[in-house]
């Protein structure tokens, strides 16, 4: 990682620890307050909670999560109403974030612009992990924490943009590992298998993990999957091996942590990731 990257993970890490004070017991939050980062929030059973006025799932033990895009406002707004109607409210301060920028020029159109056939492939794919990411279940595995789902080396960091020919990509949703092939994959977070397709366009044999509230977890280029849709995973259970499928230029892994829509950071998540031993 670069040690741009050091430092902004370093702050983050340091952030996570910051909780609001006990003494409001309606609304507490923790957790990194930076772009990427997920916050989880607990208030009284029953309340209802908003975010810059959207309102969000609240468990009935009165936990609740939200997510900090890549351009996440520099401020955010959250709110808790109790049933007997006293509210309280939160200004959060979120840190800005520096991404890596490439820019390149002079490629064949061919690699730069997918043939109908592809975009149909593309858009097919594409519905698929909408589909998963819309849903909202009960679920509240995100509680327990996440850690990597292997280690490696971090080819790939959260936010980076290549612009094509003059054309800007969609920026990078999640993290890269590198690592060989086979390499066996664990599951970072408890949840439920909510996707398993065995060759989608670009990310080729992909999983999707379904962790509660909107947080869903997705894993690319995969070898092999060693897990079912609708099966039950636990933190640290294997779920696959690495590979290189669909548009890979290596083995490596994609992993990409998101709630709803709102791609967040899984080095955020998950901490410093230590290399393997030689």
């Amino acid at each position: 990682m670069t040690r741009p990257g050091v430092m902004v993970l370093a702050t983050a890490l340091l952030a996570a620890a910051a909780v609001f004070p006990a003494a409001s017991q309606t609304l507490r939050l923790e957790g990194p307050m930076i772009q990427g980062g997920l916050l989880i929030g607990r208030t009284d059973p029953g309340s209802k909670v908003t975010v810059d006025g959207t309102r969000v799932k609240v468990s009935s033990s009165g936990m609740f999560v939200i997510g900090l895009g890549r351009d996440a406002p520099s401020t955010v707004a959250v709110r808790a109403a109790a049933g007997d109607g006293k509210a309280t409210t939160r200004s959060l301060e979120i840190e800005r974030r520096r991404y890596d920028i490439q820019r390149i020029d002079g490629l064949p159109k061919k690699q730069v612009t997918p043939s109908a056939e592809d975009l149909k492939r593309i858009g097919d794919d594409s519905r698929r992990i909408a589909a998963v990411r819309a849903g909202a279940s009960a679920l509240t595995d995100f509680a327990g924490g996440f850690v990597w789902p292997l280690t490696g080396r971090l080819s790939g960091v959260y936010g980076s943009q290549r612009i094509l020919n003059g054309e800007p990509r969609r920026p990078h949703a999640g993290v890269d590992v590198a690592a060989a092939e086979g390499t066996p994959i664990k599951a970072p977070a408890g949840g439920v298998v909510a996707l398993v397709h065995g060759d989608m366009f670009f990310t080729g044999k992909t999983l999707m993990i379904d962790h509660g509230h909107g947080l869903s977890s997705v894993y690319a280029h995969m070898s092999a999957i060693v897990v079912e849709e609708g099966q039950r995973v636990v933190k640290g259970q294997a779920i696959g091996r690495v590979g290189s499928t669909g548009r890979a230029t290596g083995p490596h892994l994609h992993w990409g942590v998101s709630l709803f829509d709102i791609a967040l950071d899984p080095a955020l998540l998950a901490g410093s990731l230590t290399p393997p031993a030689p």
